[in-house]
């Protein structure tokens, strides 16, 4: 005879909850490029890792897919809408598609009208994620509901930026924090729940006059001297913001050009301890920061080292700290590897050379002893890192993109559950990277 029990409280709320495995945000669970799995594959066949599943149709976009609660979630244009998807993890299988914003015009976005950037924000059974146009929407992750929307431009005074808006929201807490770019709000924390504004970073506090309009960038949460806040690369003209994470207020900025400035703010900056490294591209550079905490409310930016161009820059590919050292790719237009001593900001290698024909952009993230180079020509690298030099271990070329007139393959590498999820534009491939036992 068989027993059974009630589904309780406690277990309706671990099957709503990300797993430890789950890659539930933009850049993994902590926004750092980093996966905490192990029992991963160290070397791949000729060919890459086994395929396991496509998806397909999921709508134009360069949004990085994100994985929880056995859904792998993205965002598309579709029917001229932008809208927010989810299929299983399992398959592939397409789940539900919600749309819920107009893409902006094209006029309004330069050379980039191929559809959304960002990456939808797991929490507690729901997902937040924005639209080109600045729609920020809440929605059900079990059936794609829609819950609540706010827009960046009718409610906070924002701009739409030349690439459209890209941030990835982060949830902490009751506090749900994304990046309007508006004159009063620079930063706003809203209630998950709801939307209800908490509070505003006002703009005037930041610089002469606005921002500078949004930069490309995403919110993460760091502390310093025992203070909890937001850190974000804004527009041009805002650089690099420390806000508090209690009332939104600026306690510091760093406004260097062209680290923290110039055409486009897009990577994560990569915090430990008291130290900073930020980056930019284009007109941009690097530097290494130290925030030194100056008496109440107030903290000073120590630039440590800083790099001009065309020394040292990331694109949008990202940044990775793997021990003492933070890797990336360098230059605009190549994602040349580079290796820097974080707690010095010294070059322990910079190459001239791409290596195992990749080509192009790069997004890098770490995971069990490996680096993974996702090059923009569709070559996927695989890299022990090594402050010494580029040891390549495997590599193989990915199918072509789904879109001719797109060809970027800029979406970041994901690492879940013993899966590597790699989109392109309208498809996603899921790789098996599990090592057998």
């Amino acid at each position: 005879m068989s027993t059974r029990f009630p589904l309780t409280a406690a277990a309706l709320l671990f099957a709503s909850v990300a797993l430890a495995e789950d890659w539930p945000e933009w850049r993994g669970p902590n926004r750092d490029g980093v996966s905490q799995e192990t029992g991963l594959l160290k070397a791949w066949p000729k060919d890459g890792p086994p395929l396991t599943w496509t998806a397909k149709n999921l709508g134009l976009g360069w949004g990085t897919p994100s994985v929880a609660d056995g859904k792998v979630f993205g965002i598309g244009t579709r029917g001229g809408k932008d809208g927010i998807w989810a299929v299983s993890e399992k398959d592939g299988k397409e789940l539900w598609f919600t749309p819920f914003a107009d893409p902006p015009p094209s006029k309004a976005l330069g050379n980039q009208t191929n559809g959304p950037g960002s990456t939808p924000t797991f929490h507690k059974g729901k997902l937040y994620v924005v639209a080109h146009d600045g729609t920020l929407g809440a929605f059900d992750a079990a059936k794609g509901k829609k819950l609540w929307t706010k827009n960046y431009v009718s409610d906070f005074g924002g701009a739409v930026p030349k690439w459209g808006y890209t941030d990835s929201v982060l949830v902490d807490g009751d506090k749900l924090v994304c990046a309007p770019g508006g004159p009063k709000a620079a930063l706003a924390a809203l209630k998950p729940d709801t939307g209800e504004t908490i509070w505003t970073t006002d703009a005037g506090e930041v610089s002469a006059g606005p921002v500078g309009g949004q930069g490309y960038s995403s919110p993460v949460k760091a502390t310093f001297g025992g203070v909890p806040m937001y850190v974000i690369l804004t527009g041009a003209k805002g650089g690099l913001l420390g806000v508090s994470a209690e009332t939104g207020k600026v306690l510091w900025q760093y406004k260097n050009t062209p680290a923290a400035g110039g055409i486009a703010q897009i990577p994560l900056p990569v915090i430990k301890g008291d130290l900073v490294w930020v980056s930019c591209s284009y007109n941009g550079g690097s530097a290494l920061l130290q925030i030194v905490p100056g008496g109440k409310d107030k903290f000073e930016v120590k630039e440590l080292k800083a790099y001009k161009k065309p020394d040292l820059n990331n694109h949008h590919g990202g940044m990775v700290l793997v021990g003492d050292h933070v890797y990336f790719g360098h230059d605009q237009n190549k994602g040349f590897p580079v290796c820097v001593e974080f707690k010095t900001g010294e070059i322990k290698y910079k190459e001239s050379k791409m290596p195992a024909g990749g080509d192009g952009s790069v997004a890098v993230l770490y995971a069990d002893g490996r680096l993974y180079y996702r090059y923009q020509n569709g070559v996927l690298v695989l890299i022990e890192p090594s402050p010494e030099e580029v040891k390549v271990v495997s590599s193989f070329k990915l199918p072509p993109p789904s879109e001719k007139a797109y060809p970027q393959s800029w979406p970041h590498p994901v690492i879940a559950n013993g899966k590597l999820y790699i989109r392109d534009q309208n498809v996603m491939y899921c790789y098996n990277v599990k090592a057998k036992n």
